[in-house]
């Protein structure tokens, strides 16, 4: 064991210093590098899909990839050859192809929906015992495994310490050697080591359709997954690690019962359909959560995440999304959506006559490795997987995925194609292009198979993506995707109700069809097994009644709407005008207003370091019924916000000041300051000695000094907060660096360790060769983008990796403002009223100039307005991917400083140079109803 765990620290320092030197080498040779202006010829770059997932399980970030793209070897396939290695034909399977189920059926899976009530976190005494025969040395668990990623199962062995998880592949075994060597360029994890503070959920996955393995999230958005000889041994690892359930998002408590449940167990005990029905959550998001309870995974590609084709009209010039016959029929799958392919497959399932194999209507699955990889074919690594499958050469032109509308009529007639969608069809315009150098053959018209051909109603992938998007989550899919459920997750999965549906698929691909363990002939056990993995494998069933449908738009309108009391202000759309005793201009506006903050309030700061507390009593609303629509009447009017008492009358001013002097170069702006999300602390920058500060809300007193920049600090950010209001804050600095700080909440300081007056960044960035001028981060994607006061815009990763130049439009310079949203836009706000809108991967998708001077912008939560404010005093509602102003409020009668939005985002919240603030009513509702339909 010693010798075991001694190779792997060595194995594991030498990965670690192969990419700190990869690193290095991009960092100097890139064009802001130190050489990179002297490389004339420099070798074009490559990128590949980051393994980096966001909240809603999206991996959009593009990363440069070392090991290139190019793959000038790989020749093209000839019209009549086989796909090798991939998929075995349907027609292998009516041929009646022998089965192999008698030895290896299962029993049917027998699951108990016992309660998931109480914590379970103490073993048995029977497993007690088991495990203390780990704990006398620093290796508590060590078994057989197997890391199961996207293109490569390798055999190893994983050890679980009192503080860290490892594993270390078996590179002596046969099937190791065999690997491509590619492959394993890819494969994350073959010396891996994982500190138990890095683990954020731990999910039961099966592997093969036996329930053995465990998948396993990262603080750093990545996953591993393992597979076990069998499931007391999974029970055991997930015992041996830390007690973090499934994570913070479905609402189930961190036990490790949670993490052991079955998926009908996580399906009916979390709160996540609830929260659909209720209209909390987008259909996008509980697709996702379907597909993660259920067990699909990106790192097993025979179980990618599914999703439903929704739009069927892919000829037309331009898509009318109110017509019902633009959009697919969910209550049927794929299959039966044709009647003249229905028949053919209910003849099919009548007429079936084997005793080996059971009956069915597909003998193709809609989700398999091959469909997976077809989708993604022009995105590394995801071209070599591809290559590796396929023995080297892309599949003929005709059968590789180059039309949309070409992929949906097969998918109607074919009747061995009955592939539904992945999720990037949902949020990844990369998919479409061939942005490398790829090989992908010549049509019988001689065109060159390159770009995905889109409909004409879609002009770029961008706007292919938003309008798919904008379907999947449009009124007539809300009404009727419960039934798409059904069929994917559902009752309708298996079963008397799955026949009636037309919805029966090849025996093999179903969970509790075969039972592995009890096969011994290897080469019996190997045949199954690639028979399971050439057919896919369907979903775990997540419940055996219907589903519920989701509330419509017009009934949570009905009760969640809650108008303004005071009509007569909402129609004039200004709600209130805050007028503070100084008539310094208001610099700096924050409203912390989450339900369930201990002291919600909109801060603001003046350009005199003069700030208020002002508590938030949010938008009065129309009560739903007769009895408090009389208590409301009988209670005082009290407006939104209430003027902190301290500054209004003017008695402990001392509390309200900042009175450190700030370098006198220094310009005051809303990027001079960060506050905490629970509003007790302001973050300053600016000072003399190369500092930024903490002070205390509560009693104005600085409470911590921070160094780490070698000149004055101009700008600060913070990202979205984590539980106990962890977050990342960012500092930019004329000495052309940005430095990454966290912030511990519990301690409410920068750093692990305040009290010994040491703190050191996460990160350092160094892509800037003058004074950083503007910068956000947005830790959900994992990136930070920020501007220097000669250009350009630079996007790093929170690692310190940088990424991309966002080059800016003709005429544009000097970026001044920046806002980054979680779906992945990113606007800049440049000199002389230039903006330009770009996507997460650095394409510009839209510029405007306006006249008015910005100060202040924002977007909303979704991303797809920005509200914008400046010295013309006028707040604009634009709309992001075209840039269209929708929306323009009554003018201030002075220039708008900063800008904030209540957590609802029902409220705009100026500050003004007069030294006042102003509210405004928002709906994007209104907005969204108005154009949903149009684009």
């Amino acid at each position: 064991m010693c010798d075991h765990l001694i190779r792997a620290a060595k194995y594991r320092d030498h990965v670690t210093a192969t990419q700190l030197i990869q690193k290095i080498v991009n960092i100097l040779t890139d064009k802001h590098g130190a050489w990179g202006s002297s490389s004339v010829s420099r070798p074009r770059e490559f990128w590949r899909l980051d393994n980096w997932e966001d909240d809603l399980r999206r991996r959009r970030r593009f990363v440069r990839n070392p090991l290139g793209s190019t793959h000038s070897e790989a020749t093209l396939k000839a019209a009549g050859e086989h796909v090798a290695g991939i998929n075995v034909s349907e027609e292998d399977v009516l041929k009646g192809k022998r089965s192999i189920k008698s030895p290896a059926v299962a029993q049917q899976n027998c699951e108990s929906d016992a309660s998931l009530d109480g914590d379970d976190d103490t073993l048995s005494s029977l497993e007690e015992k088991e495990l203390e025969n780990f704990t006398a040395g620093p290796v508590n668990v060590s078994t057989a495994a197997q890391l199961v990623a996207p293109a490569a199962v390798v055999r190893g062995t994983v050890s679980i310490t009192a503080s860290e998880l490892y594993f270390e592949v078996d590179e002596d075994e046969p099937a190791f050697k065999a690997i491509d060597p590619k492959i394993l360029a890819y494969t994350e994890g073959l010396h891996g080591k994982w500190l138990f503070t890095e683990i954020r959920a731990i999910f039961s996955r099966r592997y093969l359709l036996q329930n053995t393995a465990l998948e396993i999230f990262m603080a750093n958005r990545t996953a591993i997954m393992f597979n076990f000889p069998d499931a007391a041994t999974v029970k055991k690892v997930v015992h041996s690690l830390p007690r973090v359930g499934l994570g913070t998002n479905f609402g189930l408590p961190q036990t490790r019962r949670i993490s052991l449940a079955t998926p009908k167990q996580l399906f009916k005990a979390s709160n996540m359909t609830q929260r659909w029905q209720r209209r909390e959550i987008s259909n996008f998001e509980y697709l996702i959560f379907l597909n993660t309870i259920s067990g699909r995974t990106y790192n097993d590609l025979n179980q990618y995440p599914v999703f439903p084709w929704i739009i069927t009209n892919y000829e037309a010039d331009k898509l009318d999304l109110t017509l019902p016959s633009n959009f697919r029929d969910l209550s049927k799958p794929i299959g039966a959506l044709n009647p003249k392919r229905a028949a053919f497959f209910f003849d099919r399932y009548e007429s079936w006559d084997d005793d080996q194999v059971p009956k069915f209507h597909y003998g193709t699955h809609y989700s398999t490795s091959s469909f997976t990889l077809m989708w993604l074919l022009r995105m590394e690594p995801f071209t070599t997987f591809f290559l590796n499958f396929q023995g080297g050469k892309f599949d003929h032109a005709d059968r590789t995925f180059s039309s949309v509308s070409r992929a949906w009529r097969n998918c109607q007639r074919d009747t061995s194609d009955v592939k539904e969608l992945i999720p990037e069809f949902y949020y990844l315009p990369e998919m479409f292009v061939n942005t490398n150098t790829y090989n992908l053959g010549v049509m019988e018209d001689g065109t060159t198979v390159s770009d995905v051909e889109l409909p004409p109603w879609a002009k770029t992938p961008e706007e292919f993506v938003r309008i798919n998007r904008q379907a999947l989550e449009s009124e007539f899919v809300s009404c009727q995707l419960h039934q798409w459920i059904d069929l994917i997750f559902g009752y309708k999965q298996q079963g008397p109700e799955a026949t009636r549906a037309l919805n029966v698929f090849y025996y093999l691909t179903y969970e509790g069809a075969v039972n592995l363990s009890s096969i011994n002939d290897p080469v019996l056990r190997e045949a199954v097994e690639s028979q399971i993995q050439s057919f896919g494998q369907t979903p775990c069933q997540l419940l055996i009644e219907p589903h519920t449908p989701r509330s419509s738009a017009m009934q949570v309108y009905l009760l969640l709407q809650t108008p303004l009391m005071f009509t007569e202000q909402m129609q004039q759309d200004v709600i209130m005008v805050l007028k503070f005793p100084s008539n310094s201009p208001v610099s700096h506006v924050a409203a912390n207003t989450q339900p369930g903050q201990a002291a919600p309030a909109v801060l603001t700061v003046t350009a005199s370091r003069v700030f208020a507390v002002n508590k938030w009593h949010g938008l009065a609303g129309h009560p739903s019924s007769a009895v408090q629509q009389q208590e409301q009447q009988q209670q005082q009017y009290q407006l939104p916000v209430e003027i902190d008492p301290l500054v209004a009358n003017n008695m402990g001013s001392h509390r309200r000041q900042i009175s450190d002097l700030l370098d006198q170069s220094m310009q005051i702006s809303s990027q001079c300051f960060v506050v905490t999300a629970d509003n007790r602390f302001i973050l300053l920058c600016g000072f003399w000695d190369k500092s930024f500060r903490t002070y205390s809300t509560d009693t104005g007193k600085l409470t911590q000094i921070v160094f780490g920049h070698r000149d004055v600090v101009t700008c600060l950010a913070r990202s979205e907060s984590y539980i106990g209001g962890d977050c990342y804050v960012l500092s930019g600095s004329r000495d052309a660096t940005l430095l990454l700080w966290y912030w511990n909440g519990k301690l409410s300081s920068i750093g692990e360790s305040p009290a010994t007056g040491i703190t050191t960044p996460r990160a350092i960035l160094t892509g800037h060769d003058c004074e950083v001028t503007c910068s956000c981060v947005c830790a959900e994607l994992g990136l930070v983008i920020s501007g220097c006061k000669e250009g350009p815009c630079l996007i790093h990763s929170m690692n310190g990796d940088l990424l991309r130049t966002l080059e800016a439009p003709e005429g544009c310079a000097r970026p001044r403002l920046i806002q980054a949203s979680a779906e992945g836009h990113c606007v800049i706000y440049y000199d002389k009223g230039q903006f330009g809108v770009f996507s997460v991967n650095g394409k510009l998708l839209g510029h405007m100039q306006v006249e008015d001077s910005i100060k202040a912008m924002l977007l909303s939560r979704d991303g797809q307005y920005l509200l914008t404010g400046g010295d013309g005093g006028v707040v604009t509602v634009l709309r992001v991917h075209d840039l269209k102003s929708l929306f323009t409020y009554p003018g201030c009668d002075a220039g708008i400083r900063s800008m904030a939005m209540s957590h609802d985002q029902r409220c705009i919240i100026t500050g003004m140079a007069s030294g006042s603030i102003v509210l405004f009513y928002n709906d994007f509702n209104r907005w969204h109803h108005e154009y949903q339909t149009r684009y």
